[in-house]
Formats: structure tokens, sequence, C-alpha cells
């Protein structure tokens, strides 16, 4: 039955059959590599937090395999399953075209707001302490004498940093303290409350 229908085809229409099995076999395993983690095309790691909204930054370019896959398959799928339905083959092109496009357009707006999901997980201390409150967990020498240990929340995790305190008295444990300022990577100036 298959080879029957096979046989009547267009030379064309079995080109375009074979070009977009083709592609669908490759949409797949370019699925099955993303979601495995195996794919290089959409690391979104790279993409700047100002990417421009149009797409063509930040690793979703116009320009790139899985585009080119995706479009063959919005073209090629289209014209398959709409060769009865419209007639004319300048029209059955044309409405192939728009549809290949509109679903490499989505595919990388798809890509782009999963991007603007993503949470490096990096806090900037520097930024993000200074102000803070939170908690003595080991105590804090007097006059900078050595570190103590706090545990202060930010952005809604609990981190851990060394403390330092300009105080004449140690910051005993479990002591509510605030964030003065950031003396390094590690290390904060803290203050009793």
């Amino acid at each position: 039955m298959i080879l029957i229908a096979w046989s009547s085809l267009s030379a064309a229409m079995k080109v375009l059959w074979g070009i977009t099995l083709a592609a669908s076999v490759i949409f797949v395993i370019q699925s099955i590599m993303t979601f495995l983690g195996a794919d290089a095309d959409n690391d979104f790691s790279d993409i700047p937090d100002d990417a421009d909204a149009s797409g063509l930054d930040g690793g979703t370019n116009l320009l790139t395999f899985r585009n080119f896959i995706n479009f063959i398959l919005g073209f090629g799928w289209s014209a398959i399953l709409l060769q009865d339905s419209i007639k004319s083959k300048f029209l059955l092109i044309l409405v192939s075209v728009v549809l290949g496009v509109g679903l490499v357009t989505a595919v990388m707006f798809l890509f782009k707001w999963l991007a603007g999901m993503q949470q490096s997980g990096n806090i900037n201390v520097e930024k993000q302490a200074k102000g803070c409150e939170g908690t003595v967990y080991l105590t804090v020498p007097a006059s900078r004498s050595a570190a103590g240990k706090i545990q202060i929340k930010i952005n809604g995790s609990v981190r851990e940093y060394d403390a330092v305190t300009d105080s004449p008295v140690p910051i005993g444990n479990g002591t509510p303290i605030r964030v003065l300022d950031v003396l390094g990577p590690e290390t904060l100036l803290v203050e009793k409350i």
C-alpha cells in the first residue's frame, strides 16, 4: 500500500518527502541531545542579560543549523499536508514558507524565553550583601582582631560568610547583625543590631 502511494507521487513530492523525513529525524536527535544536555547550539550560559529582543543576539542567532531544520520541518510538513487542499502550487509554496518562518520564529522566542528564566545562582556580594541582616553563627571577635562567621539571607538563600566588626566587644553567637560593608568576596564588616 505504501509502495503504491509512493510510486504515485511526483518527483518533486518524493524529494520533498525525503528532505522532510530526514529533517524530522535530525530534529528528534537534536531534541534528545538538548534534553540530555549534549547540545551546544542552545547553551544559555552565553546569553547576555541585555540580549536584543529581536532574537538575533545571545545564542539565538537566525542562521543556525537548528533554525534551518525547523524551517524545513515547517515548510515540508505544511506542503505535504496541504497539497490536496491548496491546488495552486505558488500559493502552496507561499503558505509553506510562511509556516516554516513561523515555526523558526516560535522556536527562537521559546528558547529566548527559556534563557530568560535561567538563574546564574551567583551572588554579587558587593552589591547584594550591604544592608542585609542576619545572625552570628560563630562569635565575631572585637576590633577586627579575627573573623567570625555569620549567616545572612540574600535572594532568598541563607549564605554563610566570614565577618569582622569594629565594635570594641565581641558579637556572640545568635546575635542579630547588619552588614555595613564588604571587605572581600567572603568577608563582611558587621554591626550588632
